[in-house]
């Protein structure tokens, strides 16, 4: 009978195996809400961990945490874009002068007689076309010298005035420019135009 015994103890494990199976599997699938496994009931009385709440930040956080960081670079100083900047160089170059513009203002009579009277034409309605025959006229005269004397005369200066007839500003004897608004101012009166005059010169020998 040892064959027997030996089937009947596999036949029994096998049932016990399967009704184990059945045990767990109603376990699982339970159709029954209430019914929870094992494991499952220790998951449904584990306390779930709270959420850790992360605070919004707010204005008065951030000022203070702007004030804070202010506080540690004291020596930081906050430019905006639209604030006024001095370049250094321009600075030193402000510091050098005083800080006051310099402006260069150029006397006519310190320059050249000729680019003188270039500059004066217009002021007595002459265009730039009579330059020539003044040039002409001028260079016959006195060859453009402000100290040009005519021994035979009393005539002196670029359009060789007649000092002795003529009311001369103070400043003729040693100003080309008070000399040159003269000549013009005469050649405007007398004969009006320098070209005029200059005719007039070369058929008389004076003017």
């Amino acid at each position: 009978m040892p064959r027997r015994a030996l089937r009947t103890s596999v036949a029994l494990t096998g049932l016990a195996a399967a009704a184990t199976g059945v045990s767990v599997t109603g376990g699982l699938f339970s159709q029954d809400p209430d019914a929870l496994t094992p494991a499952a009931a220790d998951m449904a009385t584990t306390t779930p961990a709270e959420p850790v709440a992360t605070a919004a930040p707010t204005a008065d956080t951030a000022r203070s945490a702007r004030s804070a960081r202010s506080e540690q670079r004291p020596g930081r100083q906050v430019v905006s874009r639209s604030a006024r900047r001095t370049d250094a160089t321009k600075a030193a170059a402000l510091e050098m002068s005083g800080g006051s513009g310099v402006t260069r203002s150029e006397r006519l009579s310190e320059g050249d007689p000729r680019d003188i009277a270039r500059a004066l034409l217009p002021a007595y309605g002459f265009s730039s076309d009579q330059f020539s025959c003044l040039d002409s006229l001028y260079v016959s005269e006195s060859d453009w010298r402000v100290d040009a004397d005519n021994p035979t005369s009393s005539a002196y200066g670029i359009p060789q005035a007649l000092t002795q007839l003529h009311d001369l500003p103070a400043d003729y004897m040693t100003s080309a420019e008070s000399q040159i608004r003269w000549g013009l101012e005469y050649i405007q009166d007398t004969y009006g135009t320098p070209c005029s005059a200059w005719s007039f010169k070369q058929g008389n020998g004076w003017y």
